[in-house]
């Protein structure tokens, strides 16, 4: 690996596990359509030959059903009666029929999917809201990352773990389970939807994935980049995203307290048209500040009094080493140290190879660079530059433990790493 002699790589990888399941809707249709239609006369075909079945038929193919799957998803009944809830325009028609008969409807109309099939990579990382069991002068940590499965769809995964006293990572082992959360709530404006999604308090955080739920994620909820919000003295864990709908993108916004319930609204603005926004951890005089991409090559400090609208901006970081002559972008939110703010970016070089490299940026006014690194922190080793994009380190956020860096970042858009280096010697390397 070529990095500088401060940079301390954890011996600890992530890898994508395609044996981590989840269920969700199953919708039969000739043609793409909204992530909540499907098509009807298919649909209530199915249900006509799932209640043509006599009583013992069909107790005996709930039964195979259960034998084969109950063991692999929690409260799977449950889930198939909320299935069948779905499909009450196919149901409508018949108006005599079983509890027994309504749950086989739900289970022929929902599939396993492998969240994580292809991929477990660009991690985000913040202090857990809850540190109990923290290690004495150590700290306990959410991680979030991007899980590709079938069709290249991206979804939100979450891991916990805790950094010791000496710096040392450790992530605790993910569940063998996984869900969706149940929709609590859904909003339909004329520049996109929001939604509230909540999962149930005793599902570890390792099981609880967001998966795509509006027309604009229908293809993926990508690169969420974490930072906890300081509004005035209360704590609120922001993520700005990119959804995709297959056919275009656009930045969005989640909001949690306890990573239990969610709040996913689009952001608005002419800034929002692109990927990689960085929203600062604090206000700044007053105004919201991010980090983002306008031009597809250069990073620009953009403010604004309301959260959700975003426009202007000015340019503060363009490409000036050959590691970064393509473009570059942000790696997560700014981190406060007494020196400033320490924003991780990422350059695109020759053969389009990605690396992480580093700025510092006033406190008072970001708009002002102080320092940036001349090479790279983390590029593509050799022995590991093979994946599923090949030549790719990234990462979508850092935590700050004392006078420590903590970096979760992936290689070749496949699986993540861990990293720790001293802040002191950081900057004592940036010498540009």
């Amino acid at each position: 690996m070529f990095q500088p002699p401060f940079f301390n790589r954890q011996a600890l990888s992530l890898r994508p596990d395609p044996a981590r399941v989840l269920v969700r809707p199953f919708r039969p249709a000739t043609e793409p359509r909204d992530l909540n239609s499907v098509d009807k006369t298919r649909a209530n075909h199915i249900v006509d030959r799932v209640l043509g079945l006599d009583l013992a038929t069909a107790a005996s193919q709930l039964a195979d059903v259960l034998e084969n799957f109950e063991g692999r998803h929690r409260n799977l009944l449950a889930t198939f009666e909320a299935r069948a809830d779905d499909m009450e325009d196919a149901l409508k028609s018949h108006t005599d029929f079983t509890q027994l008969q309504r749950r086989l409807v739900g289970a022929y109309f929902l599939h396993e999917y492998s969240f994580e099939a292809s991929a477990l990579f660009n991690p985000s990382i913040i202090a857990h809201p809850d540190q109990t069991g923290a290690p004495d002068g150590g700290c306990r940590f959410i991680l979030s990352l991007r899980a590709v499965g079938e069709g290249h769809i991206s979804s939100l995964t979450f891991r916990s773990g805790f950094v010791a006293a000496d710096g040392s990572v450790t992530v605790d082992p993910s569940a063998r389970l996984a869900s969706i959360p149940r929709l609590s709530h859904r909003t339909s404006a004329p520049d996109g939807e929001t939604v509230e999604v909540t999962f149930e308090p005793n599902e570890d955080i390792s099981e609880r994935v967001i998966f795509p739920i509006t027309e604009s994620q229908s293809n993926g909820i990508e690169d969420a980049r974490f930072v906890e919000f300081d509004d005035d003295g209360k704590k609120i864990f922001y993520a700005t995203y990119t959804a995709y709908s297959g056919r275009a993108i656009r930045s969005e916004l989640l909001e949690t307290t306890d990573f239990l319930s969610f709040r996913m609204s689009p952001l608005r603005g002419a800034a929002t048209r692109n990927k990689g926004m960085a929203l600062f951890p604090q206000k700044i005089d007053g105004q919201y500040a991010m980090i983002g991409r306008q031009d597809n090559e250069n990073l620009y400090l953009i403010y604004s009094r309301d959260l959700h609208v975003w426009d202007g901006g000015v340019p503060i970081l363009k490409p000036r080493f050959p590691w970064e002559f393509v473009q570059i972008g942000n790696c997560g939110s700014p981190i406060e140290i007494d020196e400033g703010w320490l924003l991780l970016t990422h350059g695109v070089g020759p053969v389009r190879r990605y690396s992480i490299g580093a700025v510092l940026l006033d406190k008072k006014d970001p708009s002002k660079v102080l320092a940036r690194s001349c090479e790279p922190l983390v590029r593509p080793a050799p022995s590991e530059r093979e994946g599923y994009v090949p030549n790719v380190v990234y990462t979508c956020g850092l935590m700050r433990h004392r006078d420590q860096i903590i970096l979760p970042y992936a290689v070749s858009d496949t699986f993540s790493f861990f990293a720790t280096f001293e802040i002191a010697a950081l900057l004592r390397s940036m010498t540009c």
